[in-house]
């Protein structure tokens, strides 16, 4: 399997972050006060001139400036402009190995003591569970990500952290369906529903999280009854990728599904008349309404990282409120810090109450989510 690797350095960071991202906040994160500082270097545009503002980011370690190697699963597209304002702030350049998790997560563990890499980046806590748990990651230590990010999308044992939120919810074809149609993610068991419903493939991991997340709720009897009704009401067979899904409501196939929000941002910013519409799944005051589910992504700092503090680093500057800010406009992912402006598209969606389950129960519970969907007949 081919691995893409990309180096970032400062002139040529500076041209993609305004090519690529524009109109964003440009503002240097202010960190708590503490006893040491270190100073980040700014370039910003107003009226096409150019301007220099040096900023002061307080409880920060001094500035690496050697190399930080990163491992990620992320859409390259999507990950590369964040990183690339990093390095324009910081000075510091970032070496990005892209590839799948599983493959980096094999790799990591064969380098051992000789990997080059500092800091891995990938999707879903369950994958972020995995990796502490093949001991590939060492704690942060990091009393900035601490204050950054709550400690439900935290690990308990600092191995790692979320970076960015992920709903996964409910989505509709507002031609057939309305709004108080629709209710829990247990509701798509009904079989009102049946011949009506599209789901992504069981296979992929933000499945087994969320039906992870149901066994904790509910228990693993219930949980393996409301897949069962799942199976029996599906239109069509299950699609390899949200995206098709959508797609499939859009053209008719069914009339709801299951997707994660920023799938369904990123078909709106090339089609806003896209004939889907959100639905914020167990919203109400009854006993199945514990909110949307909502997953990360994140990183951890590589046990035999040569360069954790530059990791760490890199770390800190994603959860700053500025990284979060380009995660919400760029991505159309939710900022996993309090406070974080949303992009004009995630505010037009409405606000939701979310789950408060603590994320790693996503990966502690996967083994087990994934034998009750082969038992329901969710393939």
């Amino acid at each position: 399997m081919s691995l893409t690797t990309h180096k970032t350095y400062l002139g040529m960071a500076i041209l993609a972050t305004f090519s690529l991202i524009s109109g964003c906040d440009k503002s240097a994160d202010q960190e708590p006060a503490a006893t040491e500082t270190a100073e980040i270097t700014e370039t910003t545009e107003t009226d096409g001139i150019a301007t220099t503002e040096t900023a002061v980011v307080e409880n920060a370690e001094p500035a690496s400036t050697d190399t930080v190697t990163i491992y990620s699963s992320r859409n390259e597209q999507l990950i590369q402009p964040l990183l690339d304002q990093f390095t324009a702030q910081t000075g510091t350049p970032v070496e990005l190995v892209t590839d799948k998790t599983g493959p980096l997560m094999a790799r990591l563990e064969a380098e051992s003591t000789n990997t080059p890499a500092d800091m891995l980046l990938t999707v879903d806590a369950g994958n972020l569970w995995q990796a502490g748990e093949k001991g590939l990651l060492q704690p942060l230590n990091s009393s900035i990500v601490n204050e950054n990010v709550p400690a439900k999308y935290r690990d308990s044992s600092d191995l790692w952290t979320g970076l960015s939120l992920r709903a996964r919810t409910i989505f509709y074809d507002p031609s057939k369906v309305q709004p108080t149609d629709l209710s829990t993610y247990a509701d798509l068991a009904d079989p009102k529903w049946k011949g009506k419903l599209c789901l992504r493939t069981s296979k992929k991991v933000y499945n087994q999280s969320l039906v992870a997340s149901m066994i904790e709720h509910y228990g693993a009897d219930k949980t393996e009854e409301i897949v069962k009704g799942w199976v029996a009401n599906l239109a069509a067979p299950v699609f390899s990728n949200d995206t098709k899904m959508l797609e499939a409501i859009a053209a008719g196939q069914c009339q709801v599904g299951i997707a994660n929000s920023y799938y369904y941002g990123r078909i709106l910013e090339d089609n806003p008349s896209f004939p889907v519409k959100i639905f914020w799944a167990n919203q109400g005051n009854g006993p199945d309404d514990f909110g949307t589910h909502v997953n990360v992504s994140g990183a951890g700092i590589i046990k035999n990282a040569s360069n954790p503090t530059g990791a760490r680093q890199v770390i800190e500057w994603l959860s700053s409120d500025q990284a979060q800010s380009l995660y919400a406009s760029a991505d159309k992912e939710y900022p996993v810090k309090p406070g974080t402006d949303h992009s004009e598209m995630l505010k037009s969606w409405g606000t939701f109450k979310q789950d408060d389950i603590n994320v790693s129960i996503f990966g502690q519970r996967q083994a087990e989510a994934i034998q009750l969907m082969d038992r329901a007949g969710y393939e």
